[in-house]
């Protein structure tokens, strides 16, 4: 019988590299999530991401605990793990955030030694090779692609598919056509991926300008239900891991024919804003358009022509637009900067490869120029104005929002910035306004980078859902992710239904239910691709600092937990563990907020300025060891 302390639930598990796991229940319109601690030998032969069913009991503590966990459903199909013998009998230890235990390994005749790293596929209680992996692969890769179910190719289905699309001729009928109107992509030189086109005119004697934000129209494309639209919602998102990429859609669409590509016709959704001279957006237009690229133009080449007038030859076509540009992307700043909020650019750490040997070879830093800030203004300006468009029109759509901070991250933040020799005074409650003024203190500082990585950290997750709220962050009552549907399924779900109004739908459900599914979905494997982006940089950044044993570094405290201190260099921008043991002067205990570690005659905070150096470092699970210089 259920009751407050005790009852049965459903749930999936995540696997602990220590050999315990956790019951995840995921919240829903209706309900509280909660997690639940399994103990190793509850694991038995379950896998991370299997469904179960279980008991959990809540201790006096108010701590979840789960037993009896009985199969629902396994999702994971294929398992990476190394051979082990024992008493003659050929086993697969698995990875070890995967499973616990291991498992009787069927070899198809395949010759094996122990130490080898395989690919199984699980067959109930049993496992059946797959393949042998060859000397010289990357394991680690392959590990992480196993373990968070990512998959290289396409299906036969969706490969099938791409042909059609690609012999599809351009259908212009009901199109705007804005081929004649100076247009331009900003990008990296390295990005093929090109989903969004500017454009900016004059609007009339008021002083107004009208922003074009075109983006590649993909769902006209990808038909809803067919292959390549289920392989795409499967994926979510494209996931960088470093130099591999995953994309969301076969890479001779999303990188080929649906690309804005300069001088060549492009299908397009555009967002049409009029902006005021005081940045206000007084109307949006939306409709379907028919667009040539005039030029392609990297960050830095904007960059030199905002700071320093610097054109460039590939600006030539569009140079008379250049000014239009930089006034639309001013009178946006200047509104936003009114209501608050916090620009989302900031220093990125990317990592460099050998082009003989493909190895990672170091770490740079790309920090944000100016014209990452006029892109950055564009596209919100549009992901905000498409938001309010739906919303007035009662269209259900994935929507983005973002909750208000924490008071204990606010109170964590307070005590970073204060150790840090900023007077932040952001009181119980962040408000927009008080997060951008606390966030302009931070431009040119040596913690910069530090203060910044904290102060993300204390916002709220973000998360899709079909009921619109506010984003915190950006300070905007409404918010969808509308430019980059070759790379987020978000993006093409929120196209679909623009398209469907503009196409004569109006009887569209209040809050959705399929909508809702659909963001619960993509907000998990959002969660997932994060994860694994995060667990290859950091084993990648533990590649890099191996060359680096021995050496010192400075940098600041980021983080304080009760086994030590996190620590972020200032260069590279990595971070490091400095374990509780090995800080001398001890012993310490953490302040009940973890915000400091104090000790007899001396203590270790947040925000602290330290020199370490690089003790050691281990590639799996990514992680840099360090020692204090004194």
């Amino acid at each position: 019988m259920d009751s407050p302390t005790s009852r049965t639930v459903t749930g999936h598990i995540d696997v602990h590299h220590r050999g315990h796991g956790f019951l995840v229940v995921r919240p829903t319109l209706t309900s509280e999530g909660l997690s639940a601690f399994i103990p190793a030998k509850e694991l038995k032969h379950h896998l991370a991401d299997d469904v179960v069913s279980a008991r959990i009991t809540r201790a006096e503590d108010g701590r979840w605990s789960a037993s009896g966990l009985s199969l629902v459903h396994r999702p994971r199909q294929e398992l990476y793990g190394e051979v082990v013998v024992r008493e003659e009998r050929v086993l697969l230890h698995p990875d070890r955030d995967v499973g616990a235990g291991e498992w009787p390994l069927e070899t198809e005749g395949v010759e094996v030694q122990p130490g080898d790293a395989v690919v199984g596929r699980i067959d109930e209680d049993k496992i059946r090779l797959v393949r042998k992996l060859a000397p010289g692969v990357d394991r680690a890769l392959e590990r992480l692609l196993l373990r968070h179910g990512l998959r290289r190719e396409f299906g036969p289905e969706a490969h099938a598919e791409v042909p059609q699309v690609l012999a599809r001729p351009l259908t212009r009928e009901g199109r705007r056509d804005l081929r004649e109107v100076p247009t331009v992509t900003v990008d990296s030189p390295t990005t093929r991926i090109i989903d969004d086109a500017l454009s900016v005119l004059p609007a009339g004697g008021d002083g107004a300008l009208r922003l074009f934000v075109s983006i590649a129209d993909a769902a006209e494309f990808i038909p809803e239900g067919s292959a390549l639209d289920r392989e795409a919602r499967e994926r979510a998102t494209n996931v960088y891991l470093g130099d591999t990429l995953l994309p969301m859609l076969p890479e001779a669409l999303s990188a080929g024919s649906l690309s804005l590509v300069p001088g060549e016709e492009r299908l397009c959704v555009t967002a049409e804003l009029r902006i005021d001279p005081e940045g206000r957006v007084t109307s949006v237009d939306v409709y379907e358009s028919l667009l040539r690229s005039w030029a392609r133009l990297s960050y830095t080449e904007v960059a030199a022509y905002l700071d320093r007038g610097e054109v460039s030859e590939p600006m030539a076509p569009v140079r008379e637009a250049m000014p239009w540009l930089r006034a639309a992307a001013a009178r946006l700043a200047v509104a936003r900067a009114g209501r608050g909020g916090i620009d989302q650019t900031r220093d990125e750490a990317h990592f460099t490869f050998d082009e003989v040997t493909g190895e990672v070879s170091g770490i740079e830093t790309e920090r944000p120029t100016s014209a990452h800030a006029l892109v950055e203004r564009f596209m919100v300006a549009a992901n905000e104005a498409i938001a309010g468009w739906l919303v007035e029109r009662g269209i259900p759509a994935p929507f983005r929002v973002q909750g208000e901070p924490e008071p204990q991250a606010v109170a964590d933040l307070d005590a970073f910035a204060l150790h840090s020799g900023f007077a932040a005074g952001l009181g119980r409650t962040l408000t927009p306004l008080s997060l951008a003024a606390f966030a302009r203190q931070l431009s040119g500082v040596p913690a910069e980078a530090a203060l910044r990585s904290v102060m993300f950290k204390a916002l709220a997750s973000s998360r899709y859902t079909v009921v619109p709220a506010s984003h915190f962050g950006l300070a905007a009552r409404a918010y969808v992710h509308f430019t980059s549907p070759l790379r987020r399924y978000a993006d093409l779900a929120v196209h679909r239904a623009l398209k469907h109004y503009l196409r004569g739908r109006r009887d569209f459900p209040h809050e959705d239910p399929d909508v809702e599914r659909l963001s619960l979905h993509l907000n998990e494997r959002t969660r997932r691709a994060q994860r694994a982006e995060k667990e290859r940089h950091r084993l990648l950044e533990a590649r890099v600092m191996a060359a680096h044993v021995g050496q010192e570094f400075t940098g600041h405290v980021t983080r304080v937990r009760s086994s030590g201190l996190l620590v972020q260099l200032d260069q590279p921008l990595v971070e490091g563990f400095l374990p509780l043991e090995s800080l001398p002067g001890g012993p310490y205990t953490p302040e009940a907020r973890e915000t400091s570690l104090v000790g007899p005659t001396r203590s270790f905070t947040l925000g602290m300025p330290l020199r370490v150096r690089v003790a050691f470092t281990e590639e799996h699970p990514g992680r840099i060891g360090l020692t204090l210089v004194e």
